[in-house]
């Protein structure tokens, strides 16, 4: 099989475990010995990266409850053979068991740690809510939000929210991104205490466990709701009344304030997931149309890489008006000028969470989703939300569609 991309080797995993629930042995041991080989990095992450990105997500992306099951079985697998210290059977006995509604039961409860979903659009449109019902609920305790410091940043000025940083590396070698949750560990171990998981990155979707069962409460975000439309902020309220019962929560998020320098905010960023994004042309027309309102427009740089060249180049085409803007910095910097203006645009990705949760006029273009379960459930969902669902068909009538729904937004917003 040296001959054979990881790409390749992942695409037959994924698809045998659509068609059939389980998958070629050789073929996954094959991805997983090249995933381990620290002797090739090169190597070794094309494979994590195909692992992750075309086998994980991709099961997590089509919100099938029985792909859940499927998942457990595989990448139960995949951790024994990254850490022999753990056993396949034992990790997928007790997922099934921690899956399951545990409610809580009462006592006095000194702190508790929420985890990150590590990407920031998941942590505010999901592990927001846990923070918001966790305060509530706890209203004497410490809430800690355990995951990177970036993402902790979102929370900067809420006084009952304390970071606790743990590295995961979305672009780390297996054992790396694995190893986690022995850091996890090490800081929840305490009794007293609670850990709430949201199918966080940091236990693998709640595979790795990190404290014992008892005071761990897992949210399948992935199978809960079943085959309802409803959206995932809606559906992680439900699963807090259910375990804590607590009233609904919302998603929020409490950046540190920055001065309003914009009316309205863009982003043009995809998280690398090049099928959220249309093309330049595109791009440039529509932040032109929304120049054209006589408003002043941000747009965020990202961190660097492909994004931060597109957006150079971008300004650099439409001459640098004195009415555009470019954010450089953190992305709660950016979250903070997006709670500040007016209207937000953007692709699929954080900065429409941000919106919402700050109820602030948004215009999403929404391409690349997996199936329509998927688009229903990371869809933004207030009052003066837009969405533009892409598709192959649709494509040539979304700059039309964004500019109009720009006006109407000016219109009454404006």
């Amino acid at each position: 099989m040296a001959s054979i991309s990881a790409a390749e080797l992942a695409q037959e995993v994924l698809d045998a475990c659509l068609r059939d629930g389980t998958w070629p042995a050789r073929t996954l041991d094959a991805l997983i010995q090249r995933a381990l080989d620290e002797d090739d990095p090169f190597a070794a992450r094309a494979a994590v990266r195909a692992l992750f990105g075309i086998v994980v997500e991709r099961l997590a992306d089509l919100f099938e409850p029985e792909l859940c099951e499927v998942y457990a079985r595989l990448f139960s697998y995949v951790i024994a053979r990254a850490l022999p210290e753990y056993d396949a059977a034992d990790l997928l006995i007790r997922y099934r068991r921690i899956r399951q509604i545990n409610r809580f039961k009462g006592g006095e409860i000194r702190r508790v740690f929420v985890l990150s979903r590590v990407t920031l659009g998941a942590d505010v449109a999901v592990t927001s809510v846990v923070l918001s019902a966790a305060k509530s609920r706890f209203p004497n305790a410490e809430i800690c939000l355990v995951g990177p410091d970036k993402n902790a940043e979102m929370f900067a000025a809420d006084a009952r929210i304390v970071p606790l940083p743990v590295t995961y590396g979305r672009s780390s070698l297996l054992r790396d991104r694995l190893a986690a949750a022995f850091e996890l560990r090490s800081l929840v171990d305490e009794s007293g205490t609670l850990v709430i998981d949201p199918d966080s990155r940091l236990t693998q979707l709640g595979l790795i466990p990190v404290c014992d069962d008892a005071r761990y409460f897992f949210f399948e975000s992935r199978a809960f709701g079943g085959e309802l439309d409803t959206p995932l902020p809606d559906l992680t309220s439900e699963w807090l009344s259910e375990v804590f019962d607590v009233d609904r929560n919302a998603p929020y998020l409490a950046p540190h304030p920055q001065p309003r320098v914009a009316d309205i905010a863009v982003s043009l960023g995809v998280g690398e997931n090049d099928d959220k994004r249309l093309d330049d042309q595109f791009e440039f027309e529509l932040v032109a149309g929304l120049l054209r309102t006589g408003k002043r427009v941000l747009i965020d740089r990202g961190s660097g890489g492909e994004e931060t060249s597109r957006v150079n180049e971008l300004a650099e085409r439409l001459g640098m008006p004195t009415l555009l803007h470019l954010h450089d910095g953190s992305y709660a910097s950016f979250a903070s000028h997006i709670l500040h203006s007016s209207l937000y645009v953007g692709y699929d990705s954080a900065g429409q969470h941000v919106a919402a949760a700050g109820n602030v006029p948004l215009l999403s273009i929404f391409a690349g989703y997996a199936c329509d379960r998927m688009f229903s459930r990371w869809r933004p969902v207030t009052s003066t939300s837009h969405v533009i669902r892409v598709d192959h068909t649709s494509r040539a009538r979304v700059l039309e569609e964004a500019l109009r729904a720009v006006d109407c937004v000016m219109q009454h917003h404006g």
